[in-house]
């Protein structure tokens, strides 16, 4: 079997005897070090590694459409500001790579000034259409990797174009139009399913929301389960209408208070599981959450930079849950700068060495 082959088993729940080998990748500085350390400069790095890309996505462009145009407001040595495609007014650093500080947003208030011009640029539109879509559809029927399809974020969108403190005021003082914002990106979504789910085979959906942290969700789990689930549902009624088995949305941090609502929705993989400084445990979800809950993730990205015989720890600590089902392994997240070059290849054997 193939490494697409084994995801889509595994997450059926059927009979394996390995694990697929994917890669996904590491923060700049991380490549930087890898560079320094022998992987050549011009090369895929999911083939220099004998692995799966993370996946092969067939998307139509489900951004803001035209973007904004990017506008500098100031610029020095250390650092530009400008209007990105998001209409968001950000300070990005040029020596190092970090999340940028966010200045001011093109939507204010609760009344949501300038949500009319954002929400002209979230219709359906042909010239989404990239011009290699058939291209891509022919290509996945043999493609080794996990066929996607992008869904988009129901919150984590509004949140970026808004601001977090704002979205807690929206959510609160007019929830209306938090509605009318999920609605509008679900509305795209399912004009998008409809010009793909019909052309391709498609292993899986995939959104993105990223609006947990340490301590839990940005949003009340009853808030969330208002506007954000019966939009999920609809997405998964569409995926399901296609033989698309596998929903799986991208949310770092503590999901816990999240899941039930997911899985109420029709998502049933969760992808990275972060373990973090709460110490998820993947077994433990699965315990809790049932065979329900699917896995790409999970294993310690932390441990990856301590040495060989930490990864050999972290990989036998998470063997039950492998050999159970329901779960394919991956780092929890991109891999931080103190993993080297000789580890991380040392952690792909170590796996591909695995039978259950």
């Amino acid at each position: 079997m193939k490494n697409r082959e084994l995801y889509l088993a595994l997450m059926n729940y059927e009979k394996v005897d390995r694990m697929p080998i994917i890669h996904w990748a590491g923060w700049p500085e991380t490549r930087r070090r890898w560079l320094q350390e022998g992987l050549p400069e011009k090369v895929n790095e999911a083939e220099y590694f004998g692995a799966a890309p993370l996946n092969y996505p067939i998307d139509i462009n489900l951004d803001l459409f035209p973007a904004f145009e990017k506008e500098t407001l100031e610029e020095t040595e250390e650092y530009r500001i400008f209007r990105q495609a998001d209409g968001v007014i950000a300070q990005h650093w040029k020596k190092r790579d970090c999340i940028p500080h966010f200045v001011d947003f093109t939507i204010k208030g609760t009344e949501g000034q300038g949500w009319s011009e954002y929400k002209k640029r979230l219709q359906p539109d042909k010239k989404r259409i990239p011009a290699d879509f058939y291209e891509r559809i022919e290509k996945a029927k043999n493609a080794d990797a996990v066929v996607s399809v992008f869904t988009a974020s129901m919150i984590g969108w509004i949140r970026n174009w808004v601001g977090v403190e704002n979205l807690a005021y929206i959510a609160y003082d007019n929830r209306e139009l938090l509605k009318e914002m999920s609605d509008t990106i679900t509305d795209l979504v399912l004009w998008s399913l409809d010009e793909i789910l019909p052309k391709v085979k498609i292993d899986t959906a995939w959104g993105w929301e990223d609006i947990c942290f340490k301590n839990g969700p940005l949003l009340s789990p009853d808030i969330f389960k208002e506007v954000a689930v019966p939009n999920y549902k609809r997405i998964a009624d569409r995926l399901r209408a296609h033989g698309v088995k596998l929903y799986l949305v991208d949310c770092d941090g503590v999901v816990d208070a999240l899941l039930p609502h997911w899985l109420e929705a029709g998502v049933n993989t969760i992808f990275p599981l972060e373990i973090g400084t709460w110490n998820a445990d993947s077994a433990e979800y699965k315990k809790r959450f049932g065979r329900e809950l699917r896995i790409f993730g999970g294993i310690n990205k932390n441990e990856f930079g301590k040495g060989k015989a930490a990864i050999d720890a972290e990989l036998k600590r998470r063997l039950p849950v492998m050999k159970e089902g329901g779960f394919v392994p991956l780092p929890d997240h991109l891999l931080p700068p103190d993993v080297s070059l000789d580890n991380y290849r040392y952690y792909l054997e170590a796996l591909r060495k695995i039978r259950i």
